[in-house]
């Protein structure tokens, strides 16, 4: 009986359950869903990636390359996949439950930070180049009046990442602190959204003072 009340109701079910159902209409739809599958798996390969470091599974070489990769394509993916949409809310509608991705891709936005074991005055001397450089291109930057968070966070992350290479340094090294505390306040912002004047003239006053904090930190060593 069970049989045949199964096959019963089979048979009388409609048909057109088992027709394909599109996702999209036009082919900027199916280029917005692609956009949104390849920013979904950016996150969920960011989440691996940090518990996989956090096992120890892989080297801290390998993770800080494969981590900059992913923070650097996040940026892209998430500009072009998101249209007025907030990354967490494309998270929670999607039950993406990834709490180290968020804090790696939305909080600080460079990987985890480690000093140098290369103490070799020639690997310093390089690390040091590198954070001058990448000091004044920043400031540079804001005082020419760039205000756009896409233009702006990266040059504060490939700062920060360097900052986070100069061995040696204390734990509440001012330079660090001042500079993870505004790619903190760019990551939480979307990529179209600009700083006000207010918030450049405190970005400028703040890279000013890092830079010279940083400068006599040279001198002392």
């Amino acid at each position: 009986k069970l049989y045949y009340y199964t096959t019963t109701m089979m048979q009388r079910m409609p048909s057109d359950l088992d027709q394909e159902i599109d996702l999209y209409n036009t082919s900027r739809e199916r280029q917005q869903y692609d956009d949104q599958a390849n920013l979904f798996a950016i996150i969920m390969a960011t989440e691996h990636l940090e518990r996989a470091y956090a096992r120890d599974d892989i080297s801290r070489d390998a993770y800080t390359t494969e981590c900059n990769k992913l923070i650097s394509q996040f940026r892209l993916a998430e500009k072009a996949a998101l249209k007025g949409m907030a990354t967490e809310t494309f998270m929670q509608l999607y039950q993406m439950e990834c709490p180290r991705a968020k804090e790696r891709l939305l909080v600080m936005g460079v990987p985890e930070p480690m000093k140098s074991g290369n103490t070799d005055a020639g690997g310093v001397a390089v690390t040091v180049a590198e954070v001058v450089s990448y000091f004044i291109t920043t400031m540079d930057a804001v005082k020419l009046e760039q205000r756009a968070v896409d233009e702006l966070q990266p040059l504060l992350s490939d700062l920060m990442e360097s900052l986070t290479r100069l061995p040696e340094t204390p734990n509440d090294f001012e330079p660090n602190r001042k500079v993870r505390k505004w790619l903190q306040k760019l990551n939480s912002m979307r990529a179209v959204e600009q700083i006000d004047e207010d918030d450049a003239r405190q970005l400028c006053h703040d890279l000013d003072s890092a830079y010279a904090e940083f400068t006599r930190y040279l001198k002392r060593s």
